[in-house]
């Protein structure tokens, strides 16, 4: 399930987020605990959906909403793309966890806001995200070389439109 992340969250957050192996093709770094409490307090209350603005919401255990992962957002200054980005803690993967999740999000995407087309953008050698985006019915538009860390990296950029979104999770890797 969805939800806002809280400063309750901050044990389940810093212990995904401080995962070298997980954070190795993510774009954010690990902070301290302080840091990490005002950035959950503020993703908490922050406005959803806004354009020009990342925000974060929480991936929880349907059974008792512990926090497993999180989803950033970011709906383009203009309103008409959103760039999605997911994490979800390793024990926690290969269940079809994530793939439901980023597939409840972008639902909730096209219904609160004009956003034409979501874009996900994943490392090549992410092949759990990859496959997740595919699974999505995401199609690759993009293969591009970019600086990521102070190195070049290679990441596939996929992209679906304003439609239902195709959930297969009869083979879950991620």
């Amino acid at each position: 399930m969805l939800r806002r992340l809280a400063p309750s969250d901050l044990a389940a957050f810093q212990a995904y987020r401080h995962d070298a192996e997980l954070g190795r093709y993510q774009g954010w770094a690990p902070v301290p605990d302080d840091d990490a409490r005002e950035f959950l307090r503020h993703m908490g209350a922050a406005e959803l959906l806004r354009p020009g603005t990342w925000c974060q919401i929480g991936i929880a255990q349907a059974v008792d909403a512990a926090l497993i992962g999180d989803i950033g957002l970011l709906l383009s200054s203009d309103a008409t793309t959103l760039e999605i980005g997911f994490t979800l803690r390793r024990e926690s993967q290969g269940q079809g966890l994530a793939t439901l999740a980023v597939a409840e999000a972008i639902a909730m995407v096209f219904e609160h806001t004009p956003a034409q087309r979501v874009i996900g953008i994943a490392d090549v050698r992410n092949l759990a995200s990859t496959r997740l985006l595919e699974r999505l019915g995401m199609a690759k538009i993009e293969t591009r070389t970019v600086i990521s860390a102070g190195e070049p990296c290679t990441e596939h950029v996929y992209a679906i439109g304003r439609h239902p979104i195709h959930t297969d999770t009869s083979s879950p890797s991620s």
